[in-house]
């Protein structure tokens, strides 16, 4: 058995997810508008091979338009030969989509800011203007053979009608999906539900979702946008992005894989080697307790904890950690006991009395109290002195 969960999750849930559901991960686009970050054109392209070796649908691989040397890396990864698709970012303006043509992309994703915040006080534009820059955009890049997706930005604080106005204009002109920008995390989950089930009534176009995470609701809000009809998502590794970051790519598909019981054929086993690769380059530490990838997620001190999890991990586990290429580690300190030693001294293939054992386990616990980490040369030190 590789993992164990709760059995009162809904099982209808699972005939609610979309056999063809699409994953687009941002990393080296949003993910890199993370303030102080910047990835080198080897690094983005290390993750690029990364994300395909996990089976990504689509890399979105940059914003051409930038600079010289973004337009150089996007096009680098669209000549890679990866099996992902590869898109990359364009304003509705001509020469961001020639920017994107240059780079041998797939496929491009286009925005215009669509809220009535965003059209007033950053493009000082009606909502007429946006609808006519949306259809000149999707128009020009299907004359030119791309894949587009066209992304309200804001759209979770835009009117619906308006929405569905404009997302009609785009499918009109041959997009082939439309986005739910929640630009500013600003949606709760019972609101993707409610904007997801009224678009789709109107929409013949994929609906896909790219959520923020300024309340830490952008994994949840994405899972129940698909169960509510969106047939796409949008992710960063290890959930990096502008402000509070993006839906993290490693606990959408783990929740989805897991939880909600859909396999979509993500090689899961790659998923702490993409972590790691990622905050070596964004220069981003992962959190001991962020879920899936942290370096505690399968750690374990507590000697009534340790004792069930060495006879049986699921005890303390969902799932097992070699399904996201982590380890389990068992950490002793002031709340292990006498197991949990053992099974160290076990590893460390060390052989002592019942006693010694008692005397090593307290002496454990003191040095940890007094500030020490118990690490394999500092076990190796107190059991030596136990034994003499």
């Amino acid at each position: 058995m590789q993992y164990f969960i709760s059995h009162y999750n809904k099982e209808y849930e699972l005939e609610n997810f979309p056999d063809d559901l699409l994953i687009y991960d941002t990393t080296l686009r949003d993910g890199e508008q993370t303030p102080g970050v910047f990835f080198s054109l080897d690094e983005k392209l290390e993750i690029a091979k990364k994300l395909d070796q996990f089976k990504i649908h689509q890399i979105e691989a940059g914003f051409p338009i930038v600079s010289q040397k973004e337009k150089e890396s996007v096009k680098t990864i669209a000549n890679e030969g990866l099996n992902a698709d590869i898109l990359a970012l364009a304003r509705t303006k001509p020469e961001d989509i020639d920017a994107a043509l240059d780079c041998d992309v797939d496929g491009i994703i286009t925005f215009v800011g669509t809220s009535d915040i965003h059209l007033d006080h950053k493009m000082h534009i009606t909502r007429q203007d946006a609808i006519n820059l949306c259809e000149t955009a999707v128009d020009y890049a299907k004359d030119h053979g791309l894949y587009v997706a066209f992304s309200a930005e804001d759209a979770t604080r835009t009117d619906i009608e308006f929405l569905k106005r404009i997302y009609g204009k785009a499918q009109e002109c041959g997009a082939d999906r439309v986005h739910i920008a929640d630009t500013t995390g600003a949606i709760t989950p019972q609101g993707i539900d409610y904007m997801v089930r009224e678009l789709v009534k109107d929409l013949d176009v994929m609906l896909a979702l790219h959520c923020h995470n300024d309340f830490g609701l952008a994994v949840i809000n994405s899972i129940t946008g698909v169960l509510a009809g969106a047939k796409g998502i949008s992710t960063t590794v290890n959930g990096i992005g502008e402000r509070a970051g993006n839906a993290s790519l490693e606990e959408l598909i783990m929740a989805i894989k897991i939880l909600y019981g859909k396999d979509y054929g993500f090689k899961t086993k790659y998923i702490k080697e993409l972590s790691d690769l990622v905050s070596k380059a964004s220069e981003l530490p992962i959190p001991y307790n962020k879920p899936v990838v942290g370096n505690n997620v399968f750690r374990h001190e507590s000697g009534i904890h340790v004792d069930a999890v060495i006879e049986e991990p699921l005890c303390y586990e969902p799932y097992l950690p070699e399904l996201v290429g982590q380890k389990r580690q068992l950490v002793l300190g002031k709340h292990s006991g006498c197991r949990a030693v053992r099974a160290k001294l076990n590893e460390c293939e060390l052989d002592v009395t019942d006693d010694e054992l008692i005397e090593i386990v307290r002496q454990v616990k003191k040095q940890r109290e007094e500030g020490k980490y118990i690490n394999d040369k500092v076990f190796r030190e107190i059991v030596k002195n136990t034994k003499k």
